[in-house]
């Protein structure tokens, strides 16, 4: 099994930076594709970012682009999630997520969660 452990939220003014880690423990596979996903109150769960496991071609959802940068370590097992210039509606459970499918938005195995509020 493999097990995803998310840290870095917390509570943050708008215009703030938070950067979220995700580590990976237990059997480990080269999934193509990890990243994130959140839930606001209320709302569906959705796509934030991705990253291959090579460290390359980065995708993000249209609201977080140019604000959000994915990235993972030399190691392969920890993804980071960089938010700058944080927003009110950026406010949700953050979710890490890997084997990432782009068709379908869907993911193999996820972490706890960590929450993120940005206050204005």
């Amino acid at each position: 099994q493999v097990q995803l452990v998310e840290s870095g939220g917390g509570l943050v003014q708008a215009g703030g930076s938070l950067r979220l880690s995700c580590a990976a423990s237990g059997r480990t596979f080269s999934y193509y594709r990890m990243g994130w996903f959140r839930q606001a109150p209320g709302k569906e769960r959705e796509f934030v970012a991705c990253i291959r496991w090579s460290g390359g071609s980065p995708f993000y959802s249209e609201s977080v682009k140019g604000r959000f940068t994915i990235s993972r370590d030399n190691a392969k097992d920890t993804v980071y999630l960089q938010m700058n210039s944080l927003k009110p509606e950026d406010t949700a459970v953050y979710y890490c997520a890997t084997d990432i499918r782009l068709t379908t938005m869907t993911a193999s195995y996820w972490g706890q969660g960590t929450q993120v509020t940005v206050s204005s």
